[in-house]
């Protein structure tokens, strides 16, 4: 076992150890040296208290003002202010506690200071924090102790309340000396000598000395060149072995032949591809032409025409003889893209029926509330091969379905499916003793980063659509802060009517259903602030924000709003033909409620984040997002993409009653300020910061990222992932690299070998 991977206790005790893996996280000594300083305080630089947000648990570098001791018998308190310059904070210790603290923490002691930021009668303050006097000395002694911390840096961790920053500190020293003493015996070096070299990188132990102890900034930046590296590049040979490997595993070669089904519904498409699915497709075919199977990427705008590119595949798939399956989230898309793909093939999915065309085939639908005898028919057709494409939700990865000869699965917005259904329904592919694995095309209308394509999706090739085609129309998007400016949010309902006085159709969307059965949690994102937050401690007394009130209020459900749109004769929308639509409502009456809004027989459809992805509906123009703060940056983006399908342009307003300057508006006027999606994405990764690349964001785990950031550090993936495929080209089982080996080893524990080895 390597030095890095003894249990910490070893090096720190039990009691410690078992803290910091309680509260950090931290089991080995290897997770201690990789925890790494959040920031450092230069010697003489006092923290700003001005910045610190309350209900954060903070380190601070300060300086005592003044100290008192206040009250009398069990109500003695010691009340210290502490400054540095920019701000100040007040300290307080109570009973027995306060007479330690009241020797040590005299005007003029500057001392590190941790605990948990609330507020008392308006004031900042921390409860009985712990601390650390970092001068105690006065004339030469205070000279003597200035010319030991001269330039120094001092590291502050990210640290819990049961251990402050200089105990993280301290432990990590322990273990650094040990190793020292040892002369770093048993700690292997990851990266190959050459590419160290070749890059100008320092050796690990170097990397680490620095990185706890610097001594100079210039320091700080060769540790960080360094373990950003570390990370990028193993994380990136992870990927370049699946990738490899998948290209070592058997695929049936579909290739379409000339005159066929693809040929007849190129002829009777009414427009032209645009030149980026021109481009896409090309890629898709030479893929699906290989030995081996595809594993693709295909992201693109909202309407950016995916679902045609798809569909072009899969009748690729179906001419050559194979079938093919497309995996939606939901019903309602489920039954969008089947009913998108019938009426765009018309005569040719109408295999075997009259009227039929010749190269036809028959495309099925299947979910968990088809009827039976729909169920039965799609299975035998699926069985015997009569039916080329089917598409389904879940329902698709039951036992019972049964595939003739699937070659081709298609999986839209993958991010709602965990690894297991994706690998289940590829599974289906294998016949027998024949373990030809499905070619695999992944669709997500979230526009993704490069960086984050190439970490998240780095065992895919990717394709991307960023041109939209002939006849789309703007949108326009707005923010309407309801509770500044109350007479725009009626504005807003003129706008609708409007609209629909003019021949079109509306959207209303809302977080929440609003029935019994549900949580009064919102389904969307949070707007970034705790609602705790300033009230502060037990005792507060100021009122609450604008802001706090927006979110203490329940969000707006369906069921309430639209009652209260169109019910009572003085309603905004009184007069209109408002529906309801959300994922309670049984399927049939979804499926009704949309084709009837897609007839144009419904005007006004009041609805939960359900139509979020693949409902088209070209005459529905507008669309009000009630409590958008309660939405994420992209989910926001998805929403707006369902109008301005069609010839008129479209208009999204942002209702909100968060106010100006709020983190949560800021989200707001960013989408309303552009309709690129890849700069949104880019704002959405900032602030929600990076789950674990490796997949266990979905399980809510912490990242197996620590010094690199996608959103940052483009250059040092994109070098690392060359550098990866480079060597795993030459050397697939890193034979030649023991230490690599045993880094990915690591990294990879079962789960996330696991989720490499299904995504």
């Amino acid at each position: 076992m390597s030095v890095l991977e003894e249990p910490l206790k070893t090096a720190v005790g039990d009691r410690t150890a078992k803290a910091m893996a309680e509260h950090l996280d931290l089991h080995t000594a290897g997770d201690l040296l990789h925890h790494y300083p959040r920031r450092y305080a230069e010697r003489g630089e006092l923290t700003r208290l001005a910045d610190l947000e309350i209900d954060e648990h903070v380190t601070v570098v300060a300086q005592v003002e003044k100290a008192a001791m206040l009250g009398t018998g069990r109500g003695r308190r010691l009340e210290v202010v502490i400054t540095d310059g920019s701000g100040r904070l007040t300290l307080v210790f109570f009973g027995r506690g306060a007479y330690h603290p009241q020797k040590e923490l005299l005007p003029g002691r500057r001392a590190l200071f941790a605990g948990k930021v609330t507020v008392f009668n308006r004031k900042r303050q921390l409860a009985h924090p712990d601390y650390k006097p970092l001068s105690g000395k006065d004339g030469a002694g205070a000279d003597a102790e200035a010319d030991e911390w001269a330039g120094k840096l001092l590291p502050l961790y990210p640290a819990c309340r049961q251990l402050a920053s200089w105990q993280l500190q301290q432990a990590v020293d322990t273990v650094l000396d040990g190793l020292e003493a040892t002369g770093w015996e048993g700690v292997a070096d990851p990266l190959p000598a050459a590419l160290r070299a070749e890059r100008g990188l320092v050796p690990l132990r170097e990397a680490l000395l620095k990185v706890h102890r610097p001594k100079t900034k210039a320091d700080l930046w060769a540790a960080r060149d360094r373990l950003k590296w570390d990370e990028a590049f193993v994380l990136q040979v992870a990927l370049a072995r699946r990738r490899h490997a998948d290209g070592q595993l058997p695929a049936v070669p579909r290739v379409a032949p000339a005159g066929g089904l693809l040929a007849d519904f190129d002829a009777r498409l009414p427009f032209t591809l645009t030149e980026g699915q021109q481009r896409v497709s090309a890629d898709i075919f030479a893929d699906l032409a290989t030995d081996h199977p595809m594993h693709r990427l295909l992201q693109g705008e909202v309407g950016s025409g995916k679902t045609l590119v798809a569909l072009r595949a899969m009748l690729a798939v179906v001419d050559a003889g194979g079938q093919a399956a497309m995996l939606a989230p939901t019903e309602v898309l489920a039954q969008q893209h089947h009913r998108s793909i019938t009426e765009m093939m018309g005569e040719l999915a109408e295999a075997g029926l009259l009227g039929g065309a010749e190269h036809g085939t028959k495309v099925e639908l299947l979910t968990g509330s088809s009827g039976a005898a729909a169920r039965r028919r799609a299975l035998l057709d699926l069985a015997t091969g009569e039916a080329g494409i089917v598409v389904g939700t879940h329902a698709l990865i039951e036992d019972k379905v049964h595939f003739h000869d699937l070659g081709l699965v298609v999986v839209d917005e993958q991010h709602r499916f965990g690894v297991e259904q994706r690998d289940a329904l590829r599974a289906k592919g294998n016949r027998g003793d024949d373990k030809r694995t499905p070619h695999l095309l992944v669709m997500t209308a979230t526009p993704i980063p490069r960086t984050v394509a190439m970490t998240v999706f780095g065992d895919l090739e990717t394709s991307v659509l960023d041109q939209l085609p002939a006849g789309r129309s703007p949108i326009a998007s707005h923010v309407v802060p309801a509770a500044d400016k109350p007479h725009f949010l009626s504005r807003a309902w003129e706008r609708v009517r409007e609209e629909v006085e003019g021949g079109h159709q509306a959207y209303v969307v809302c977080p929440r259903i609003g029935d019994s059965a549900e949580e009064t949690e919102p389904t969307g994102g949070k707007s970034g602030k705790s609602g705790k937050g300033a009230k502060g401690g037990k005792g507060a007394k100021e009122a609450p924000s604008p802001e706090d009130e927006a979110e203490r209020r329940p969000p707006l459900a369906v069921l309430d709003v639209a009652a209260q749109l169109s019910a009572a004769p003085g309603a905004p929308l009184a007069g209109l033909k408002v529906e309801v639509l959300h994922g309670r409502m049984q399927p049939d009456a979804k499926d009704d409620v949309m084709r009837r809004f897609a007839a144009g027989e419904v005007d006004v459809l009041v609805a939960t984040t359900v139509i979020e992805v693949g409902v088209n509906v070209p005459n529905a123009t507008v669309m009000v997002i009630m409590d958008a703060d309660r939405f994420g940056v992209s989910q926001l983006h998805q929403l707006r993409g369902r109008v301005g399908r069609g010839a008129a342009a479209g208009l999204c307003l942002l209702v909100t009653e968060m106010p100006e300057g709020t983190p949560a508006r800021t989200r707001l006027d960013a989408v309303a300020a552009t309709q690129d999606g890849f700069r949104l994405s880019r704002i959405d990764l900032e602030q929600r910061r990076e789950g674990d690349v490796l997949g266990q964001a979905q399980s809510g785990a912490r990242s197996s990222l620590r010094m690199l950031t996608v959103i940052d550090d483009e250059d040092v993936i994109a070098e690392a992932r060359d550098a990866a495929a480079a060597i795993v080209a030459e050397d697939p089982e890193l034979t030649a690299y023991p230490e690599l080996r045993g880094a990915l080893a690591s990294l990879l524990d079962d789960e996330r070998e696991q989720f490499l080895d299904k995504g």
